[in-house]
């Protein structure tokens, strides 16, 4: 059965497995009820031998024991969300270095690919779009494959592992070139994973486009917040290319399966589309959220254009306006001067007082519009 690396001298687990210091028990006078079951984080455990499964478990000391009582056997462990004591176990087991069951235990890992040993550590993350909301939805997984053992242990909804191992179980060819078949399954299915993710982005970045030239309101956030899951997605498809080419490049070091390393080659492919496209919707992103904001600063323009316009021509009216007033002041104006009641007033027993006054009235608004129709006032 092909590995990845030779074997070496089992290591102890470092602070997980060093003896704890003695506590003194104190009596307990009053009976506790009794504490509930520990939640076992077992999805499924079974034991293979020549691609076909001999057994399944339901439990992790089953599976060990299952495990070394037959020679050339494999076991495949699916683990969600473990508590502390499962890794453990399974680092006794199986000799896993605590740096890999440190990440296990916290997740949160960018997808990674190392060797301890004769055991490979790989971090993938899984991803399912969301088509309502507009959000990609990421799942970790953490891999662990030695010589007859696979570790799988999920932090998220996705993927859909039962769903992988029901093909590999039907396929016995593959499943009997051991665990390096399972991880390419793996990497397979989340890969696999990625297109529908692609077509929803694909879909909502058209709706996008329409959105824009139709003038719908908040386009511009809907761009943004896009923009971020496309950002987030390329942050979980780019280092998973280099973890496929950190494969290719050690496969015949460690004597991968050359039918293996053909199907690992399509998976690259299949990341490096899914990268290309990625890389093709920020493009799309920044220019589309360019042309909102051209748009949004012409719409602006037009706007303040036709405010220019309705102030200049309120200006006009306001002009008119003011003209005729002052037309129609200038004749007030002499009318109230002549009828103030005092009784010593020149002009008020002129004969002709009345008939100058007129034509003064007169000859001043006339004079006033023809200098208000001179610079076009009125």
């Amino acid at each position: 059965m092909a590995t990845f690396l030779p074997s070496r001298p089992a290591r102890p687990l470092l602070g997980a497995l060093r003896p704890r210091r003695a506590v003194d028990v104190v009596p307990v006078v009053a009976p506790r009820p009794a504490a509930p079951a520990p939640r076992s984080s077992v999805v499924a455990a079974a034991v293979y031998d020549d691609g076909v499964r001999t057994a399944a478990y339901d439990n992790l000391a089953e599976t060990f024991s299952a495990l070394r009582s037959r020679s050339g056997g494999m076991a495949w462990i699916g683990l969600e969300r473990p508590e502390e004591a499962e890794l453990t176990s399974l680092a006794r087991e199986f000799d896993l270095h605590p740096l890999a069951i440190e990440d296990a235990i916290q997740a949160h890992q960018r997808p990674k690919i190392e060797r301890y040993g004769d055991t490979l550590f790989v971090v993938l993350r899984a991803a399912r779009y969301l088509d309502d909301a507009e959000e990609v939805e990421f799942g970790e997984l953490h891999v662990f494959v030695g010589p007859d053992f696979v570790v799988t242990v999920r932090h998220g909804a996705s993927p859909d592992l039962a769903a992988v191992r029901a093909r590999l179980e039907s396929d016995r060819e593959m499943l009997s070139r051991g665990p390096e078949a399972v991880l390419y399954a793996i990497l397979d299915s989340v890969v696999d994973g990625y297109a529908p993710v692609v077509a929803g982005l694909d879909h909502d970045i058209d709706e996008i486009e329409s959105d824009v030239w139709g003038g719908a309101p908040d386009v511009s956030r809907r761009i943004y917040e896009l923009s971020r899951e496309v950002i987030d997605f390329q942050r979980a498809v780019r280092p998973e290319q280099g973890l496929c080419a950190s494969l290719a490049k050690g496969a015949d070091k460690y004597g991968v399966d050359p039918e293996l390393q053909a199907y690992l080659r399509d998976v690259a492919d299949h990341l490096a589309e899914a990268a290309d496209r990625i890389e093709v919707f920020r493009a799309a992103l920044r220019d589309i959220l360019t042309v909102a904001a051209t748009l949004v600063a012409q719409r602006q323009n037009e706007e303040m254009k036709h405010l220019s316009e309705v102030s200049i021509r309120q200006g006009e009216e306001v002009k008119k306006i003011s003209g005729w007033a002052a037309i129609l002041f200038a004749p007030t104006l002499v009318g109230t001067v002549y009828g103030m009641n005092f009784d010593v007033m020149p002009e008020l027993d002129w004969a002709y007082g009345y008939p100058v006054a007129l034509v003064a009235m007169l000859a001043v608004s006339v004079g006033l519009f023809g200098v208000f129709r001179w610079k076009r006032w009125i």
